[in-house]
C-alpha cells in the first residue's frame, strides 16, 4: 500500500498503546526515519495504566538468567541518554536493598550471576544492614543483596520524556482515542477507531493492562490485577532520600517494594504478590476499598521499619498485567509476522522500557537484537506449564 493511496492516514508503523513500552518505541522509530504513529486510548502519561504514581524501581542484578541482566544494564544507559537529551532528571542513583528471609529466598545465586556481567552487588547480613539503616528492625536471619548503582526512575516524567523526543523526531500522536479493532493483511496493517482508520505496513501492540481490548485478533494470557501503594508519615530522617535506598522485602507478611521518603511525600510501599482481579472497563476501586490496601502496607512497616508507619498521606491505585510465569512477552503475532506484541510487564517492567522500545525498534525494522537474547520472551513458552519467577 502506497502513502499516496490514502493520504495521511498511512504510516510505516503504528503503535498501539503509547504507554511506557509504546512512547519508548515511538521514539526509536522516528529516531531512524521510520514514519510513525502512536495511538492511546488516553493523553500519556495517565492515571489509567502502570506508569503513574512515581517512582520506580531500576534494579539489574535480576533472576531469570543473563537476559533480563543485560537488558537492564542497556535500559539505565539510554535512560541516562534520554536525561542528557531533554535535560529533565528521570534517574535517581539512590541504590536498591533488596532484602528477604532466607527461607523464602535467597539472593546468593542472583548476585553470583550479576557480578559476572560486572554489576556490583554486596551480600549484608541482618546485623549489618541494621548497622547501616538504623530504621530497619530485622531479625538475624534476614539477609540483603543491596545494588550501589541501582535507584529508582520518574516514571512519568520518563514516559513525559520519551513523547517529547518522539514527538521532535516527527513521530505522530493520537491521544483520547481507543482502538476499536485491528485488521491485518499480508503486507499491512489497519487499526480501527471512531476517528479512522489507520494503516501501516506494521504495528506494535503495547496495551499494558488493556490488551483484552484488542481481542480477538490478539489473545494473550495476561490477567490485569489491581494493585495500590501507599505514603506514609516517616520520623527523623531516617527514611529520607540520600539516606535511604529503593528496596524490595520478602517475608513471611509478602513481598513488598518501595522508595525513601522524596521531598516531604513519605516513605512509599507497594505490595507485588495479591491483588484483585481487574477487567478493562471496570472503574477500578479506590485505595480503602479493601481493609488489606493500607493494612497490609502498614502491617510490613510496622514489622520491618515502625519509625515509617505513620499517617497515610498518599495512595495510588494502578494495574498489573501479569503472565502466568511473571516474565515478558516480546514477540511477532502467531499469524501475522508484522506485528509485534510487547505486553505482560508483570509489575516489574517499567525500568525495562527504554530498552524494550529500542529493541521492539530494531524488531521492526529486521535488526536482529544485540542488546540481549528475546527466547525467554517468546509467546509459545505458554503452550506448557510455566512456574512463577521470582523477579522482585
Amino acid at each position: 500500500m502506497s502513502a499516496s493511496a490514502a493520504g495521511k492516514s498511512v504510516y510505516d508503523v503504528i503503535v498501539v498503546g503509547a504507554g511506557s513500552m509504546g512512547m519508548s518505541a515511538g521514539y526509536y522509530l522516528a529516531a531512524s526515519g521510520v514514519r510513525t504513529l502512536l495511538i492511546d486510548a488516553y493523553d500519556p502519561p495517565h492515571r489509567e495504566g502502570s506508569h503513574h504514581g512515581e517512582p520506580r524501581l531500576i534494579r539489574h542484578a535480576y533472576s531469570g538468567g543473563e537476559t533480563y541482566i543485560k537488558l537492564a544494564l542497556r535500559a539505565q544507559q539510554l535512560w541516562e541518554e534520554a536525561e542528557e537529551l531533554t535535560g529533565v532528571k528521570l534517574l535517581e542513583r539512590s541504590g536498591v536493598l533488596n532484602i528477604a528471609d532466607p527461607e523464602r529466598y535467597s539472593y546468593r545465586g542472583r548476585a553470583g550471576d550479576a557480578e559476572q556481567l560486572g554489576v556490583v552487588t554486596e551480600l549484608l547480613s541482618a546485623a549489618e544492614i541494621r548497622h547501616r539503616w538504623a530504621g530497619l528492625t530485622l531479625s538475624d536471619p534476614f539477609e540483603a543483596m543491596y545494588e550501589p548503582n541501582a535507584g529508582y526512575l520518574y516514571s512519568e516524567q520518563c514516559v513525559a520524556a520519551y513523547r517529547t523526543l518522539a514527538l521532535a523526531h516527527g513521530a505522530e500522536l493520537i491521544v483520547n482515542t481507543p482502538v476499536q479493532g485491528i485488521t491485518a493483511r499480508e503486507e499491512s496493517v489497519t487499526v480501527h477507531t471512531a476517528q479512522g482508520d489507520y494503516h501501516a505496513g506494521s504495528a506494535i501492540l503495547s496495551a499494558g493492562a488493556w490488551f483484552n481490548t484488542l481481542a480477538p485478533f490478539v489473545q494473550l494470557p495476561i490477567r490485569s490485577v489491581r494493585k495500590v501503594v501507599g505514603w506514609f508519615e516517616t520520623k527523623g530522617e531516617t527514611f529520607d532520600a540520600g539516606r535511604f535506598p529503593g528496596f524490595t522485602l520478602g517475608s513471611s507478611h509478602g513481598g513488598f517494594y518501595g522508595f525513601p521518603n522524596i521531598g516531604g511525600a513519605g516513605l512509599k510501599i507497594g505490595r507485588h504478590d495479591g491483588g484483585v482481579s481487574w477487567q478493562p472497563g471496570e472503574t477500578a476501586a479506590p485505595f480503602g476499598e479493601y481493609a488489606e490496601d493500607e493494612g497490609d502496607l502498614r502491617v510490613a512497616l510496622e514489622a520491618f521499619m515502625p519509625s515509617a508507619a505513620g499517617r497515610l498521606l498518599r495512595s495510588a491505585v494502578c494495574k498489573y498485567e501479569l503472565t502466568p510465569d511473571e516474565g515478558f512477552i516480546i514477540d511477532h503475532h502467531p499469524e501475522h509476522p508484522h506485528v509485534y506484541i510487547a505486553g505482560g510487564f508483570s509489575g516489574h517492567g517499567f525500568k525495562f522500557s527504554s530498552a524494550v522500545g529500542e529493541l521492539l525498534s530494531g524488531l521492526v525494522q529486521g535488526m536482529k537484537p544485540d542488546a540481549a537474547d528475546i527466547s525467554p520472551f517468546s509467546l509459545a513458552r505458554f503452550t506448557t506449564s510455566a512456574s512463577p519467577a521470582s523477579h522482585t
